[in-house]
């Protein structure tokens, strides 16, 4: 029996893909684009992805576009956002508005804000479209690319290793001035300033004023190539925010600033202060169920702000996280079971370590064991609680189209309020009768 040619050789490249991501990567970057197209698609997307993910966005992009929309849309879903993200953004509008259109909600719902970066931001003002280039490339294959792409580019060739983290530049007249078999490694230059997606318009301008550059890379928390800020777009966007900054002056802007009418700011902030003092109620209604408790043990009043100052306080810590993961785009809303895995477990471990301190404590001030008890257990289950609440509820209210920045707190507060207060007052009810 004769096998099939073709099936061997899907199955060698498979193999390949499995094994060997990185070099299959780059041996397909030196291919022609519709002879690699055609043997991808006789592969799962489980098995693209890795080598899709090592490829540079530019190549990922072409591919993408010669395979059939199925096993693209599938592979597109298979990749991690910021991947994807890097990758659409090398295709047209229209091109990248039709293939997230198909895509799993949930998954465009991430790629959306992945890419909806706060206004005068970095991430806002980047251009991903720009093409990274390795440094094996020679100068010749630079400028044949160049060429081919019409000078879509920077002034400024940005080089990335295999995971995309970026390592260096080569100046566009460094490029035209060098012997063609030598190599963009040879040619390249330190980065003098790299610019986060988050960083204000404020940052991004003085990094232009300070290192007079004519582009500056933008890089996540790992390194990774996300685009450049041009000083053609940096100028532009200064120009247009002077003319915003003059309509702001005379009370034209629709947000809030620090010398807005005292009418508008408390049209802004009113619903929310009201909404707080309904939660405090709802804390004191808490309380007020286990007054006849308090009466009767007068000590659990005088311990009852601190089981509810500790956890208030840890599910701070756990809220200030959980935003900035969010802002930097370190984790999006379908990552809440991990993130909120990983606090309840720190609130437990703090919770026990408190609850060791605060335990001897109130030992050697009241000299009653079961007192030591009730706090201690309560003390762990409210500080399980604000970790909770604390990476939860963030996540919930991004998820809802909210901003967890102007809510989360209040939220917050009621959650490790009310946990707080039940557990210490209901433990301390259950167990009555030591006390």
């Amino acid at each position: 029996m004769v096998a099939d040619p073709n099936r061997v050789i899907d199955a060698l490249n498979r193999q390949f893909f499995i094994d060997f991501p990185l070099d299959a990567a780059r041996e397909i970057e030196s291919l022609n684009v519709s002879a690699v197209a055609a043997a991808s698609a006789r592969q799962p997307a489980k098995v693209l992805a890795p080598v899709w993910q090592r490829l540079l966005p530019d190549r990922a992009a072409s591919l993408l576009q010669e395979m059939p929309d199925s096993l693209a849309d599938r592979l597109l879903e298979e990749l991690p956002p910021p991947r994807a993200v890097r990758i659409l953004g090398c295709m047209s509008a229209d091109e990248r508005s039709e293939r997230m259109a198909r895509l799993d909600p949930l998954m465009r719902e991430d790629l959306e804000l992945m890419m909806s970066f706060p206004p005068n931001t970095a991430g806002r003002l980047m251009d991903v479209s720009i093409t990274t280039y390795r440094q094996k490339m020679t100068a010749d294959q630079a400028l044949k690319q160049l060429r081919k792409e019409k000078m879509k580019t920077a002034r400024s060739l940005f080089l990335v290793d295999g995971e995309h983290r970026l390592t260096g530049k080569v100046a566009l007249q460094t490029l035209a001035l060098a012997l063609p078999n030598v190599t963009l490694g040879e040619l390249e230059e330190p980065i003098s300033i790299a610019l986060r997606p988050v960083d204000p318009l404020e940052e991004v301008t003085a990094a232009f004023e300070t290192y007079r550059v004519l582009d500056i890379p933008v890089v996540d928390l790992d390194g990774v190539f996300l685009g450049a800020v041009t000083h053609d777009t940096i100028a532009k966007t200064v120009h247009q925010q002077a003319s915003i900054d003059m309509q702001t002056m005379v009370g034209a802007s629709k947000n809030e600033r620090a010398l807005s009418s005292p009418f508008f700011t408390v049209r802004m902030r009113m619903p929310w202060l009201q909404i707080n003092l309904l939660t405090a109620f709802l804390a004191a209604a808490v309380v007020g169920i286990f007054e006849s408790t308090i009466a009767q043990v007068t000590a659990l009043a005088v311990l009852l702000p601190v089981v509810a100052g500790q956890s208030g306080n840890a599910g701070a810590q756990a809220l200030a996280v959980t935003m900035r993961g969010l802002a930097l785009r370190e984790i999006t809303v379908r990552q809440w079971f991990r993130v909120m895995r990983k606090e309840v477990f720190a609130g437990f471990m703090n919770g026990v370590a408190i609850a060791l301190t605060c335990g001897l404590g109130v030992y050697f001030w009241s000299g009653s064991l079961p007192l030591v008890g009730v706090i201690s257990v309560s003390m762990v289950l409210a500080m399980i609680a604000a970790g909770f609440a604390g990476a939860v509820i963030p996540i919930a209210l991004t998820r809802l189209g909210q901003d967890p920045a102007t809510s989360s707190s209040i939220l917050l507060t009621t959650v490790t309020d009310v946990a707080g207060f039940f557990s210490f007052l209901g433990i301390a009810t259950i167990f009555m009768r030591f006390l």
